[in-house]
């Protein structure tokens, strides 16, 4: 099966440096990013595990055909996972020859080891912790269908719907086939730890996106109405992208930068699926765009999730096993683009609002950055508050810190996450007057107009500017007879 093939050279790829767990899954050709994601990760947790058991059981010896980091997919599936999905296609038979043996033979590890659970084998820092009691978070993609649609369909496959959440503790107590609707978050359904939804029908049509909460707040945060013009600086894999159209309605304009061409490709993709019509996507490092660029002179709203340490991330341990803090020169050298990105982006003469975010729990990364910037805008740009009822907030590290929001599983069951809301003290008008931001600016004539004909599009727009993977792109555009819109 093309997954497991996949998941072994993406296991390889980590072992001989080649590049993270995330960056190698990306760099597949495997269409199922998500999928494959979670099995090599798992994989990777249970690596010594699996290794002590395929040398006790011989395997290797035995099946000199199979090599090593597909015969660990494989007794991972067979001994820990779901079992063979798709049936397993030529593996199931070799495997299955060894099945009793490979059984036997964890069963004996853990009698040596004294522990009755699978997860009681694994060394202590790999154990599932808080991080994995946090709860499926489902986004449902309005731009095709509603939350009473998307629960109507979960109940008559057998879920049992508890309503809408009045506290962490409902999500905490979530079981079974039990789903609810998130407190915050209207179009946000939350399911148990650990439900897999990667091959449901819904998903695979676009109507829902696996999206944790705390990466869905930076978009609704930022809140663009219908006719917005939105920069979405360092766009992809393309989640928070999506659910800016979807606030949107599909009606205005998204420009998604990124440098990455396959990943880059990997979101036109995602867009595409997700019904998304109002985006125009560039292969572009964010930094050198232009603030006075006429292309953007209607940008009021910027979304800055730039790269990061991935400190918050759940799979944290698992995308640099062995890792421990990060470097300091690592730590300075993502502080100073963030800062420079973030200082960037306030450039943009009719900016309103911006959400900075990152999935780092570092104070260099996250309350620092936001304070220089805040300093070099002179009084420009303030925090705004929001969410005054969220448990975690900023660290108290300068005044107003406590308007940044932070989330992490044992607080907001989220992922760890840090959020900033800036905007504008006075907004410029086209008279030379400042608009208190108090009243927000209504799009003109010509832009609703834009918005309409934006809105009745069946297309995704591909924006290739400085094209290095006008290749990809153009491909899988032609495949699709999706329009293309010609660098300015």
């Amino acid at each position: 099966m093309a997954l497991y093939a996949a998941a072994a050279a993406v296991l390889a790829g980590v072992e001989s440096r080649q590049g993270s767990i995330k960056g190698l899954v990306y760099a597949s050709s495997f269409q199922n990013v998500k999928q494959l994601y979670a099995l090599v990760c798992e994989t990777q947790r249970y690596a010594a595990v699996l290794d002590a058991v395929i040398a006790s059981a011989g395997l290797l010896r035995a099946e000199k055909k199979l090599r090593p980091h597909l015969a660990k997919v494989l007794v991972y599936e067979l001994l820990l996972g779901r079992g063979f999905r798709g049936g397993g296609g030529r593996w199931k038979p070799l495997l299955d020859r060894h099945k009793a043996r490979l059984k036997a033979e964890l069963a004996r590890l853990k009698v040596h080891r004294g522990v009755s659970r699978n997860e009681d084998l694994l060394e202590v820092g790999c154990r599932p912790g808080s991080a994995s009691q946090v709860p499926r978070f489902v986004r449902v993609n309005t731009l095709k269908t509603c939350s009473d649609d998307a629960i109507d369909y979960f109940k008559r496959q057998g879920f049992s719907y508890q309503g809408r959440a009045s506290s962490l503790e409902d999500l905490r107590a979530l079981k079974g086939k039990c789903f609810i609707l998130d407190p915050l978050l209207p179009e946000l359904l939350v399911f148990p730890a650990q439900t897999d939804l990667h091959e449901h029908p819904l998903y695979q049509a676009g109507h829902l996106i696996l999206q944790d909460k705390a990466s869905c707040l930076p978009a609704m945060l930022l809140a663009p109405p219908p006719g917005s013009h939105v920069i979405d600086a360092c766009a992809a894999p393309g989640n928070k992208t999506s659910h800016l159209a979807a606030l949107l309605k599909n009606q205005g304009k998204i420009f998604a930068f990124d440098l990455d061409a396959k990943r880059l490709a990997s979101m036109a993709t995602l867009l595409a699926r997700a019904g998304v019509s109002c985006c125009q996507l560039a292969e572009e490092d964010f930094l050198a765009v232009s603030p006075s660029d006429q292309r953007y002179r209607q940008v009021q709203y910027i979304l800055l999730d730039p790269s990061c340490s991935g400190s918050g991330m759940l799979t944290r341990q698992l995308e640099e096993p062995g890792t421990g803090t990060l470097s300091k020169e690592r730590l300075r050298a993502l502080a100073g683009f963030q800062q420079r990105a973030l200082c960037h982006a306030l450039n943009f003469p009719s900016l309103q609002r911006l959400v900075y975010s990152t999935c780092s729990l570092c104070q260099e990364e996250n309350e620092d950055v936001v304070q220089e910037a805040l300093q070099q805008s002179s009084g420009i740009f303030r925090l705004a508050p929001v969410l005054p009822s969220w448990p975690h907030r900023g660290l108290n590290t300068f005044p107003g810190a406590q308007h940044c929001l932070r989330a992490s599983p044992e607080t907001t069951l989220t992922g760890g996450f840090f959020i900033a809301v800036l905007e504008r003290v006075e907004v410029p008008s086209l008279t030379g007057r400042s608009i208190s931001t108090r009243t927000q600016a209504q799009p003109s004539s010509k832009e609703k107009e834009e918005a309409a004909k934006s809105s009745s599009c069946s297309y995704l727009a591909c924006y290739l500017a400085h094209s290095r993977c006008s290749k990809l792109l153009t491909s899988w555009v032609e495949e699709r007879k999706i329009l293309v819109l010609p660098s300015a």
